[in-house]
């Protein structure tokens, strides 16, 4: 009996590098033959074929009817079981591709990230990407979303087959672990950073939604109650430079490093004191996962993302995205008060352990992908 093939979409490769390797690997386990189509070239593990498809971000580029056209060949050739599809744009061009293979009996699922319209985002993402999300979900046999605003707006206006709340793609605790304050005082050196330099933690792509001027903003007021403070932040993206420019404006060029991008975070975050986190929209960020499993607390800005993960006033703040001041000022707080900080920590960190470790959403996952085959629609899930 030929292996049952499954298919992963997404804009580009990295992403499941990024995030879903131990999907992959589970697959090839169950003896899966796996294939991945995406933009770039990664050579990734537990994959029997991988496509360079060229999708593009934004919805206008004319290379998306070329991806279109390779998807559909991929799929009609190949007779796939489950196709998974990821990202925005891969999610979009990998649905329609599958509408054939989905009538031949293939089961479609697709995982919002984060959709792009929600509570406070601009009329312009609602007129745009809300219609083409309702449409698609026609298309869809499982929707799954990673939040429970999301969840809630998918069960009540979109017409999937079954929509799940699954949360987000799990992080391994065994990798992000916390220091002890010696630990954590030999590695900021190793670094290059004085051991009481009070390090501000952010991973993020530097684009208008991560907000990284918010930050910059909040630091002006910040160092002048905490003068050894540093903000740290990862990442590349189309506003690096004018976000560096800024910082030299601003006169705290000293207390921040641009870090581009990084793939050594397990050894960064769990020496830094706090994370920060400035983005407008988010579906349920990894960065936040990673150093609550670290035991950093967390000062982010209230969005549907964050407030599924922190808890104000036990593993950190939500703040409003127009007032750095009051970053500013409950950073400051945190600094000046070491049990709160070690308290917000612990118990961010049994949050992850408790509901978002990655061997809990695999086993989620698992179930979903078995219903899939089997054809149930109920998913029996206990943390749900």
């Amino acid at each position: 009996m030929p292996a049952k093939k499954v298919l992963f979409c997404a804009t580009v490769d990295y992403h499941f590098k990024a995030f879903h390797l131990p999907y992959l690997k589970w697959f090839k386990e169950e003896g899966w033959e796996v294939h991945i189509a995406a933009s770039g070239e990664l050579k990734l593990p537990y994959t029997d074929r991988k496509f360079n498809i060229p999708i593009q971000r934004s919805p206008f580029q004319m290379k998306n009817i070329e991806a279109y056209k390779e998807l559909k060949r991929i799929m009609d050739k190949n007779h796939y079981d489950i196709i998974h599809c990821h990202t925005p744009m891969g999610g979009v061009l990998s649905r329609i591709a599958a509408r054939k293979t989905r009538s031949q009996g293939t089961k479609v699922i697709y995982t919002a990230h984060g959709f792009h319209f929600c509570k406070g985002s601009p009329l312009l993402n609602w007129f745009v990407y809300y219609p083409i999300e309702k449409k698609l979900a026609n298309d869809t046999d499982w929707l799954i979303t990673i939040n429970q605003e999301d969840y809630q707006l998918a069960l009540k206006r979109f017409n999937a087959t079954q929509v799940e709340y699954v949360k987000g793609v799990g992080i391994d605790s065994n990798v992000f672990t916390p220091l002890i304050e010696e630990e954590k005082r030999k590695r900021k050196e190793s670094f290059g950073y004085h051991p009481d330099d009070f390090l501000l933690f952010y991973a993020a792509e530097f684009n208008q939604n991560k907000n990284q001027k918010y930050l910059l903003e909040a630091l002006v007021l910040l160092k002048e109650k905490l003068p050894q403070v540093k903000l740290l932040l990862a990442g590349k993206g189309p506003l690096l430079q004018s976000c560096q420019t800024l910082s030299h404006t601003l006169g705290i060029s000293d207390h921040v490093d641009f870090l581009g991008f990084r793939d050594d975070l397990k050894e960064l975050v769990p020496m830094c004191d706090i994370a920060v986190a400035s983005s407008l929209r988010e579906g349920l960020p990894v960065n936040i996962m990673e150093a609550m499993s670290c035991e950093l607390p967390v000062v982010a800005v209230d969005n549907r993302g964050h407030k599924e993960l922190v808890v104000s006033g036990k593993t950190g703040w939500l703040v409003q995205p127009e007032s750095p001041e009051q970053l500013a000022a409950k950073v400051n707080d945190l600094a000046m008060d070491e049990v709160t900080r070690r308290a917000f920590g612990k118990s961010g960190r049994k949050r992850i352990l408790s509901d978002f470790n990655v061997d809990q959403i695999l086993q989620h996952k698992r179930m979903i992908y078995t219903s899939c085959i089997q054809g149930t629609e109920e998913v029996n899930w206990a943390l749900q």
